[in-house]
């Protein structure tokens, strides 16, 4: 398995650099007039233009004002939230990914082990009294992304048909049950417990597809049919980190590659689930890898319109690998969080809704990122561990007064949201108590007391 040490002083040199023929100013007024962006054109607005170095901060302030517009004529000034809880199964996870510190190696699980670790797997029981308690304080989604442990499998069948290689550990990562002190069940029986009582499911990113159907030749539409009928109502575009292979090979080499990702989004969106769209920056990419991401997904939704939002996720790198092992020395800087959401907003010209992450950015930029061309806030969350044992360091919880707090210091208004921003509540700013209504047993209660 690649690690961060194994990183020659050659890897960081990729064919995609942040040059283009393209100059700024053309750029913008290209945007300014409406129309379809090229990814020379992003390049230039990212960089706010590649004939000099570094960000300029005028030119930068004329792309945030141009997005923010745009934002505003798009989608008018409201700034939703989602009223959700996390409920991730487990942090065992041997994929390898040099940017992230949630997973645990599979064998600290395993019976006899005597590795110390502060992981965990959840059953699918556990998983049913996590949304339980959730639906209680009202929530009305719930999000569940969690490590490809090897004991998992689609359902039964599937376990018999991993079960049957030989060297299945090693051929398929495939492991039982029975050599772990916490069964997780499969991914049926687990989205099965937590689809209840009218809760939102959203759950399987691409990666955790893929390892539904490994060891067959299933395709992903039928495996996202499978786990729809299991309850799955929406699934997530993460594990899109930069969806440029040389990018990948770097940073997650054990992954799917661009097309696989591409791949299983297709199948997602042509088993009828709504999918969001994301993007990781602030590692080892460029402007010209953030570019081309956009691209991607731009294209990925003129195919299916199936995506409802793009989520921008600024890297988060105090205890990953590759900070660790010195392959990089910080994140990204505010001003390219800014024209991230900015180009985003301007580019994907066929995607309503950009999210700005207090997860990532904490509340004071997330909120300026609002005026960046960004509509949405994130939700509640209840309990955030991704983020959080990376180093993040701004929180597991936002309630809804935290939020008419925040919204209202920037004089928008707040609505609470359904996952696929079909529903909206006004929340009224007018003293509270406050709480979410839209959930299946929301009574405008706060969420915690």
């Amino acid at each position: 398995m690649t690690t961060a040490a194994d990183l020659d002083d050659g890897a960081l040199e990729f064919d995609c650099v942040p040059e283009s023929d393209q100059s700024f100013e053309n750029a913008l007024a290209k945007a300014a007039d409406g129309e379809r962006l090229t990814v020379d054109d992003a390049v230039e607005l990212l960089t706010t233009g590649t004939e000099s170095p570094g960000i300029d901060a005028a030119r930068k302030e004329r792309v945030l004002e141009l997005a923010d517009r745009r934002r505003a004529e798009e989608v008018g000034d409201t700034v939703t939230f989602v009223a959700n809880l996390n409920n991730n199964v487990t942090t065992a996870c041997n994929t390898g990914c040099l940017f992230c510190n949630f997973k645990n190696p599979d064998s600290a699980f395993e019976k006899g082990s005597d590795v110390e670790h502060t992981g965990f797997t959840k059953t699918p029981a556990e998983s049913r009294e996590a949304v339980q308690d959730g639906l209680d304080r009202g929530i009305y989604e719930v999000t569940s992304v969690s490590g490809l442990h090897p004991a998992f499998a689609l359902d039964g069948e599937h376990r018999e048909i991993l079960e049957s290689y030989d060297n299945p550990a090693k051929t398929v990562n495939y492991k039982p049950p029975e050599r772990y002190e916490t069964d997780p069940g499969t991914y049926v029986e687990q989205l099965a417990a937590m689809s209840v009582g009218g809760v939102h499911l959203h759950s399987m990113t691409p990666e955790e597809a893929y390892h539904a159907r490994r060891g067959t030749d299933r395709s992903y539409e039928s495996i996202y049919r499978r786990l729809r009928e299991a309850g799955l109502d929406s699934a997530p575009g993460t594990a899109a980190e930069i969806l440029v292979d040389e990018v990948r090979e770097v940073i997650c080499p054990g992954k799917m590659d661009t097309a696989a990702w591409v791949d299983a989004m297709e199948g997602a969106a042509a088993a009828g689930l709504p999918v969001t769209s994301t993007m990781m920056y602030g590692h080892v990419e460029n402007e010209m890898h953030r570019a081309k991401h956009l691209k991607v997904i731009r294209d990925l939704q003129d195919r299916t319109g199936a995506i409802t939002e793009f989520v921008p996720l600024s890297f988060i790198h105090q205890q990953t690998p590759l900070y660790e092992a010195g392959v990089v020395d910080g994140g990204a800087s505010r001003d390219e969080d800014e024209l991230v959401v900015a180009v985003a907003r301007l580019f994907l010209d066929n995607i309503d809704h950009i999210q700005s992450s207090w997860v990532k950015s904490g509340d004071e930029h997330g909120l300026k990122l609002l005026n960046c061309g960004a509509d949405d806030f994130m939700g509640t969350i209840l309990s955030e561990e991704i983020t959080t044992r990376a180093g993040g360091e701004h929180g597991e919880f936002r309630s809804v007064a935290d939020y008419v707090e925040m919204v209202g210091a920037i004089g928008r208004p707040l609505a609470e949201r359904s996952t696929d921003y079909e529903r909206t509540r006004r929340v009224e700013m007018d003293g509270g108590p406050y709480g979410p209504e839209l959930g299946p047993r929301a009574d405008g209660t706060p969420l915690l007391d």
